[in-house]
């Protein structure tokens, strides 16, 4: 996790800014800003700066829950995604077991749920996984539109789900 110390900061000083590859890195009125929805975690800011101003920590906790959380600020704390709300919590216990199936789509949607299983989003720590049968899941997510050759398919693994599903 990047940590910006903007006292350590000369005014006017945008030598990590000029690093950043994908200008996540910004001087604006309210001084220095790291979007982190736009960082690649190549560390050429914190090399750039010569005052270390932004250096890297050990905490690699990053899953947020809206994309302006990811947007930080001169010493601030990231405000880290909160576990199930209380209502799920109530349904599913400590866990939500999930299915996948595809119904059709291009993969996009696919390639998309797997990377929430990766260190940046590790959905696994909020107790949310992916099985490999309906019989042991929750709910099912459904990629891509329908097709008619998918629906008979798609309705059987619905049934399979215990109650309450999803």
């Amino acid at each position: 996790m990047p940590a910006l110390d903007e006292s350590k900061c000369p005014d006017g000083c945008r030598a990590c800014a000029l690093a950043c590859p994908t200008d996540a890195i910004a001087r604006d009125d309210q001084g220095l800003r790291l979007d982190l929805g736009r960082c690649l975690f190549c560390t050429d800011c914190v090399d750039a700066c010569p005052e270390g101003a932004i250096r890297f920590t050990q905490d690699y906790r990053l899953a947020t829950t809206t994309r302006a959380d990811l947007v930080l600020r001169n010493r601030q704390e990231l405000k880290l995604a909160q576990p199930l709300e209380q209502r799920m919590h109530r349904l599913f216990g400590r866990s939500l077991k999930l299915r996948q199936v595809s119904a059709g789509g291009d993969n996009s949607s696919e390639a998309d749920l797997n990377v929430l299983g990766t260190i940046v989003f590790d959905i696994g720590r909020f107790g949310i996984q992916f099985v490999a049968s309906p019989r042991h899941a929750d709910g099912l997510v459904v990629t891509g539109p329908v097709t008619e050759n998918m629906r008979l398919a798609l309705l059987t693994a619905y049934e399979a789900v215990p109650l309450p599903s999803w």
